[in-house]
C-alpha cells in the first residue's frame, strides 16, 4: 500500500535526511494510517525543514536536547525555544511548522491524522474533539507518551519481534491518550464495560492461536465479530484477562513448551515453529514468562520424564 502520511519518506524528506527511516503502522481506525518513526542526524547541514501540509498532528517525544531551536509557523519565524530531552511536543501540519535543522537531534515522531482522531472518538462513542491543544515550542511533560515512546522505540529496533497485534494495539492507545489529553476528548465510561459472548471469545482465541506469527491485525480479528477494535481490544481483555498481543505470546509460551518434549528439535527450531522471530527473542519472552531459560526448562521437563519412566 502507497504511502500517504508524514512519515518514511516524507518525514526524510522534512527532516533533510539521506536514508529514509522505518516506522511502524497501524491501520486499525477508519482505515487511517497512524505511524511511529524514530529519526536523528549527528551531523546535519544547517538548513531549514522542508515543508508540509496536511490536516494531522505530528506528536514528537523528544530523545534529545535541541536548544535555542527556531520555530517557523505559516511561513514565518515566530519563536525560539530549548527543546528538552524527554518532552513531548505537539504540532499541528495544517499550520506548516518548520524549524532551523542546525544541530543533532533525536526523536520520536508519531504521526497522528485528523482522521485517526474521528475514528477513536467514533470507537468511544464519544463527540468528535476539535483542534489539539499546540502551542508552539511548548513541551509537556507527559508520562504516558515516555512509556508508550519506550516500548515503540524498543519495537522499531526490533521490528522482527514486535507483532502486529502489539503495534495496533499500542497504537490505538496512544491515539486515545493524545485525544483525551490534548484534544478534551470525553471517554464514555459506560461503553463496552462487559466481555465477549463466549461463541466471540472462542473464536477470537482460534483466529489469534491460528497465527502464533502476529501477523494477523486486530482489526481483521474485531471485524470478524462485527465489533470496533478499541471494543473488542476491551472485551477480550475482560473475558480473558489479557490484551491480545500478551495473550497471543502466551500462547506462543505454551506451543513452545509441547515442542521441547519432542527431542530432536533444537531450541531454534521450535523458536521459529512457535511464531517466535528467532532464538533470542523466545528466550527472553520465554524467561519473562516462566522465570527460567527454555533450556533450564527443558532439561528439567525431560529429566523429569526420564525419572518417572
Amino acid at each position: 500500500m502507497a504511502q500517504t502520511g508524514f512519515y518514511g519518506q516524507r518525514l526524510a524528506q522534512f527532516l533533510r535526511l539521506k536514508n529514509v527511516p522505518s516506522s511502524l503502522i497501524t491501520r486499525s481506525l477508519r482505515s487511517a494510517e497512524v505511524a511511529v518513526t524514530e529519526a536523528w542526524n549527528d551531523n546535519p547541514e544547517p538548513a531549514l525543514s522542508g515543508s508540509y501540509r496536511e490536516d494531522a498532528y505530528n506528536v514528537s517525544l523528544k530523545l534529545q536536547d535541541y536548544p535555542d531551536c527556531e520555530l517557523w509557523d505559516n511561513g514565518k519565524c515566530v519563536v525560539k525555544a530549548d527543546i528538552r530531552a524527554g518532552a513531548t511536543y505537539l504540532y499541528d501540519l495544517k499550520r506548516d511548522p518548520r524549524y532551523v535543522i542546525d544541530k543533532p537531534f533525536h526523536s520520536l515522531h508519531f504521526y497522528v491524522p485528523r482522521s485517526a482522531l474521528d475514528g477513536i472518538a467514533e470507537q468511544l462513542g464519544a463527540p468528535r474533539i476539535g483542534e489539539l491543544s499546540c502551542p508552539l515550542g511548548v513541551g509537556h511533560d507527559d508520562a504516558i507518551m515516555r512509556h508508550v515512546g519506550a516500548s515503540l522505540l524498543e519495537a522499531l529496533r526490533r521490528q522482527d519481534e514486535a507483532n502486529q497485534l502489539f503495534i495496533d494495539h499500542t497504537m490505538l492507545a496512544l491515539t486515545a491518550h493524545v485525544a483525551q489529553t490534548y484534544g478534551g476528548l470525553q471517554r464514555i465510561s459506560e461503553l463496552a464495560r462487559g466481555g465477549l459472548a463466549s461463541w466471540q471469545v472462542r473464536r477470537a482465541c482460534e483466529r489469534l492461536d491460528s497465527d502464533l506469527g502476529g501477523k494477523l491485525s486486530l482489526q481483521r480479528v474485531a471485524a470478524e465479530l462485527g465489533l470496533s477494535v478499541s471494543h473488542f481490544s476491551r472485551a477480550f481483555r475482560i473475558s480473558t484477562g489479557l490484551p491480545p498481543h500478551q495473550w497471543l505470546l502466551r500462547q506462543r509460551v505454551k506451543a513452545a513448551k509441547q515442542l521441547m518434549s519432542v527431542r530432536g528439535l533444537t531450541l531454534s527450531e521450535i523458536a521459529i515453529s512457535a511464531g517466535f522471530a528467532n532464538q533470542s527473542h523466545f528466550t527472553k519472552v520465554f524467561s519473562a514468562q516462566v522465570g527460567v531459560s527454555p533450556a533450564a526448562w527443558r532439561r528439567e521437563a525431560l529429566g523429569v520424564r526420564d525419572r518417572e519412566s
